[in-house]
């Protein structure tokens, strides 16, 4: 029998392998969701680092947000990648969902990121 963990694994490998291929040299916009908070971060995969990071746990964000594993937080992880994106120079990047749907928390997030100036 194929464990959750599994399948989740073979999720995540399965978007991360087509995003990668069709990726064209742009960075990539990854998402982690735990049960209590909201991560973000742009990661260049030539390189092999990551270049801008938000969190629920950021210092812009602790009291901004009531709690951190609703809707509202990943709008506001959304924006504040967003913000510091642009900041940067990089508007334009590829979203990688994980192994998560996009549905809930992951798409509050990709649309504030969206509104916030980043396009994908």
């Amino acid at each position: 029998m194929i464990s959750v963990k599994d399948k989740f694994k073979r999720r995540q490998f399965r978007v991360r392998s087509r995003i990668v291929r069709n990726a064209t040299g742009r960075l990539r916009l990854c998402v982690f969701r735990s049960n209590t908070h909201m991560y973000a971060q742009v990661v260049d995969d030539t390189k092999r680092a990551t270049i801008i990071s938000a969190s629920t746990l950021d210092k812009d964000l602790k009291g901004k947000v009531e709690k951190s594993s609703d809707i509202k937080a990943a709008e506001a992880v959304g924006k504040l990648i967003a913000e510091r994106a642009v900041k940067k120079g990089i508007k334009e990047v590829v979203f990688d969902r994980g192994g998560y749907l996009y549905h809930g928390r992951v798409k509050a997030l990709a649309e504030a990121a969206r509104v916030g100036g980043l396009s994908f």
